[in-house]
């Protein structure tokens, strides 16, 4: 029986590799960077499976290119670089690879956090340029966060597991907002609800985890920047678009708040003019899963997804159920 052919829009770690190797025909984006589009049209042709990344843009017009596609899976919890509609319309199943790195991107969330207050990234540079000419009372005050109010937006997996972080390892008070209370959580950990718009006014730090969609668009923008505290920090690993970075940019220039920490940007890779200027502001490029063990267990997982796909079976993590009916 001929493997199915599959393409894999960038090479992933080995274990995943292996178990793609056994059960297809693998075709692997040879370059050690995102495919342009015409190159992702071009490998789109003729596969039976895809395997893509958020760095991908999968639209109607690119499925189009091939009606006999049968599965696409993304090496990705979030799924918004894909047209599920399009997808489901044309019977196709898509599925995302949850779960694995909750904790991991919960670790970066609260290091960009203690980063960003305390100025971890400013004093290391001004100490390895060899500025350090010793000790001084105003040398780079920062923020306490020990015992402060942290305000998480979206308490899905990895918002509960920030707040498990800052309730028990920094004793912090913790409102959130989300469309659906967590009932058990506040009665665990403390959490308080609160609306959006009162978290944006009181919290000492907000940590954004809601997916990007048409609502959570630009949900920090000029108006919310200027509600918040000047001493408050805003730190984002969810996804760049979430934030106006313009209007960001515009508020940490003017002191409206106290700091930001980016893990994600609003038009990755590309940043915004002028934003990495800023001395009060940390960013990372998208290594919010960035751990060995978490990258290689989001890849087998992505792989496990799209052979099961391909074999007629029920997808692990499948998104669109829907996509039987059309």
């Amino acid at each position: 029986m001929k493997k199915p052919d599959v393409y894999l829009t960038r090479k992933l770690p080995e274990e995943a590799m292996e178990l793609l190797q056994a059960e297809c025909n693998l075709e692997v984006n040879p370059y050690d960077r995102a495919l342009s589009r015409g190159e992702l049209e071009e490998a789109i042709q003729g596969i039976d499976g895809l395997l893509c990344l958020l760095t991908d843009t999968i639209d109607e017009e690119l499925l189009s290119l091939n009606p006999d596609l049968k599965v696409v899976a993304n090496y990705a919890v979030g799924y918004d670089n894909i047209d599920i509609e399009a997808c489901t319309g044309r019977g196709i199943p898509v599925s995302n690879t949850p779960g694995v790195l909750t904790e991991t991107t919960a670790d970066l969330a609260f290091a960009l956090l203690m980063a960003t207050a305390r100025r971890i990234v400013e004093a290391d540079s001004f100490t390895k340029a060899g500025a350090y000419e010793g000790w001084g009372p105003m040398m780079f005050l920062g923020g306490d966060i020990y015992g402060k109010s942290l305000g998480i937006i979206g308490l899905g997996r990895i918002g509960q597991a920030v707040a498990r972080r800052a309730v028990r390892g920094f004793d912090m008070e913790v409102f959130y907002y989300d469309r659906n209370r967590n009932e058990e959580m506040e009665k665990e950990y403390g959490l308080k609800y609160l609306d959006f718009e009162d978290i944006v006014k009181t919290a000492d730090f907000i940590s954004v985890h809601v997916p990007l969609t048409k609502e959570t668009e630009k949900l920090f923008g000029e108006k919310e920047f200027k509600m918040m505290k000047k001493s408050s920090y805003l730190i984002n690993t969810a996804r760049g678009a979430v934030i106006d970075e313009k209007a960001l940019l515009q508020a940490l220039r003017d002191g409206e708040i106290a700091g930001a920490g980016l893990d994600v940007f609003e038009d990755e890779p590309k940043l915004t003019p002028g934003l990495w200027k800023q001395e009060n502001i940390v960013m990372l490029p998208h290594i919010g899963s960035a751990s060995i063990a978490t990258r290689t267990k989001m890849a087998k997982m992505a792989a496990e997804n799209l052979i099961a796909g391909l074999k007629g079976e029920e997808m692990p993590n499948l998104i669109n159920p829907d996509f039987a009916d059309a």
